[in-house]
């Protein structure tokens, strides 16, 4: 069972949260009301929704963790799951999420996940991944090992 599975599990049995598809149609998604508050696109990461104002307010915090991935602009951040600790700070941010979403307006339109789809089909990528890397199942943890060491958000220097 991945972190995420975990993650997911947990979720379902807070009360307030509601399972179904996501807006962007690819994965899970837990929903507060009528907000999409977030979901899971792989079996290592998570998008949470939660809000411009939460971010800002606790960007320093953010922008020191490894396994959080901020965009520019959105009000969604990404949390790499690859172990409980990274579980236990989505956990913790999807109580900051709903705490932050309380009392707030629903939006019009929903804000647009972080997560895109891949350019090229996804039986094409398998196919070719097979051919061309025998060693193509630890290709994705790698990935996710390097990412971590990777820098994200602006610096200040």
């Amino acid at each position: 069972m991945t972190a995420a599975h975990r993650a997911m599990d947990q979720l379902q049995s807070w009360p307030n949260l509601v399972s179904g598809p996501p807006g962007c149609a690819v994965g899970e998604a837990l929903f507060a009301a009528e907000y999409e508050v977030v979901h899971f696109h792989s079996g290592f990461a998570a998008d949470l929704h939660l809000t411009h104002t939460a971010i800002e307010r606790l960007r320093p915090e953010l922008r020191h963790s490894t396994a959080i991935r901020l965009k520019p602009g959105s009000a969604w951040v990404t949390i790499l799951l690859d172990c409980d600790s990274d579980v236990d700070l989505l956990l913790t941010l999807v109580s900051v999420a709903l705490k932050a979403h309380t009392g707030s307006p629903p939006s019009p339109l929903p804000s647009p996940c972080t997560w895109y789809r891949p350019a090229v089909p996804l039986q094409r990528v398998r196919e070719r991944a097979v051919l061309e890397l025998p060693a193509a199942g630890m290709f994705p943890a790698a990935r996710r090992a390097v990412g971590r060491f990777l820098p994200h958000g602006p610096r200040a220097v």
